[in-house]
């Protein structure tokens, strides 16, 4: 577990936000009572096969680094399924886009608002990069970044770990690798996204990762010194 990070020489403070801002297994969990609920009210297994798809396959054209992936992803979705590509859009805009956001607030993990406010007051940038759409889903959970990027944005165009967005996001932020921390939840995606882009991973995990420096909560002694400038009166 990460017990020290040289915070002084840190401006810019980049988070995932799907398992890295909330808790995503708590999520899912609501969102499969829901998704059952609505199948057995249907009668159709329509949605459940096409949001298993989508996760499927977005998964597997990240790992592949394809650019454009929106185009493929959708043309690969539209094979397996033999659902017409406007019925799978309006599916995923629901499921993955609207519905999921009622729950956000209450899945937010603790200790986050202390952790934004405290990078604020040591002036340090706070960025969002992710492969979703994240900038509903930050108000959801009373968050705010100075610098939003996404894997679906003009001049991305590619999920991690391809290091692209993350470029683009320092490049914004007018920093530079050696000033940079991703904190994240994957080391395969966000943590090797990172490493490329010569950023030092912070990966939030439950257990030791070999090779990662790894934290279990927003409350651990690793952000301490991020905690300890409280307003004077």
């Amino acid at each position: 577990m990460a017990k020290d990070i040289d915070w002084d020489s840190i401006r810019f403070v980049v988070f995932d936000v799907d398992g890295t801002l909330y808790s995503q297994r708590r999520l899912r969990l609501r969102m499969a009572g829901e998704l059952i609920a609505h199948a057995v009210a249907r009668g159709s297994l329509t949605n459940l096969r096409v949001l298993r798809a989508y996760r499927s396959l977005r998964e597997t054209i990240g790992e592949e680094e394809i650019d454009d992936f929106q185009a493929s992803l959708m043309a690969r979705i539209v094979a397996r399924t033999g659902e017409p590509a406007e019925r799978i859009e309006a599916i995923v805009s629901e499921w993955i886009g609207r519905r999921p956001l009622a729950h956000l607030a209450s899945c937010r993990y603790d200790g986050l608002v202390e952790l934004f406010s405290g990078l604020r007051r040591q002036n340090k940038a706070i960025g969002i990069y992710s492969d979703y759409p994240a900038e509903e889903k930050l108000q959801r959970m009373n968050l705010s970044a100075d610098y939003i990027l996404t894997a679906s944005d003009p001049g991305v165009g590619i999920q991690k770990p391809h290091p692209r967005g993350l470029q683009m996001l320092m490049q914004r932020a007018g920093v530079g690798p050696a000033q940079t921390v991703l904190i994240g939840d994957r080391p395969e995606r966000d943590g090797l996204a990172a490493r490329r882009a010569g950023v030092l991973p912070l990966i939030r995990s439950a257990v030791a990762r070999e090779d990662w420096l790894t934290f279990s909560s927003y409350l651990d002694p690793v952000f301490a010194a991020l905690r300890t400038e409280e307003t004077s009166g």
